[in-house]
């Protein structure tokens, strides 16, 4: 009997939709796919080693959570987030995130507040580098984080989709300048830190006005023109090789 011969391509496990689901989030949180990139279901089948009628329902999930734009007989892209959406976006951000920082303190270890100071370290060591996509993309972890130990689950999803418009908008809307760019950056570090020592002390009220203080000051940056862009290669940023 001859033994049946596979190719690694078959051999390869299919990611699941929530795999493909996840990349393609991380890539947009690491502001690899930017506003306005067109999404050829062809290109991210082939990325993803799947069937086209694999990748549709991942880009209704993404369409839902208002990061992907369906339209009928054009296909998918990137959302462009419109200024109005923008400032929609930090308002409700200002409203759930005092309360889950207020939760957060009622729930968290040390452990979990180490967690956050880790993190921050981590955004300024990006910032130090130059890396701005690894300290904004870090900056949203540090937001999640607080939600992840509220054990608020459904604010918790909410701000996940939050998270994920906000680097959207910071990706379409973010100062031009790259002087600009780094203070806002520096600030965002300080504000972070100036949060975590709210939090050790256990005072809610003083972390809930860091907390809305710190979105606004980020939402007053944003200078509303959107950044030119080439069109990134989808295989390469989401390929089974990534």
């Amino acid at each position: 009997m001859t033994a049946n011969k596979t190719s690694p391509r078959t051999r390869r496990a299919a990611l699941s939709d929530d795999e493909m689901y996840q990349r393609m989030v991380s890539a947009m949180l690491d502001h690899r796919l930017p506003p306005g990139t067109k999404l050829v279901e062809d290109r991210l089948a082939a990325a993803f080693g799947v069937s086209r009628t694999r990748v549709r329902p991942v880009l209704v999930r993404l369409a839902n959570e208002q990061v992907v734009r369906l339209t009928p007989h054009r296909g998918a892209c990137i959302a462009q987030p419109t200024p109005q959406e923008a400032q929609e976006v930090f308002e409700t951000r200002r409203l759930l995130e005092p309360r889950l920082v207020e939760l957060f303190i009622a729930h968290a270890t040390a452990a979990d507040i180490a967690a956050l100071r880790a993190c921050t370290d981590d955004e300024e060591s990006a910032r130090t580098r130059g890396d701005m996509r690894r300290a904004i993309r870090l900056s949203g972890d540090f937001h999640l984080r607080i939600a992840q130990a509220a054990g608020q689950r459904t604010l918790e999803r909410i701000l996940r989709e939050l998270v994920s418009r906000t680097s959207l908008i910071l990706m379409s809307y973010s100062p031009s300048h790259a002087h600009a760019r780094e203070e806002a950056t520096v600030c965002g570090c300080r504000e972070h830190r100036a949060l975590i020592d709210a939090i050790r002390l256990r005072d809610p009220r003083e972390a809930g006005r860091l907390m809305r203080a710190h979105l606004l000051r980020i939402e007053t940056r944003l200078d509303f023109t959107p950044a030119p862009g080439g069109a990134p290669d989808l295989v390469a940023l989401l390929g089974q090789a990534a």
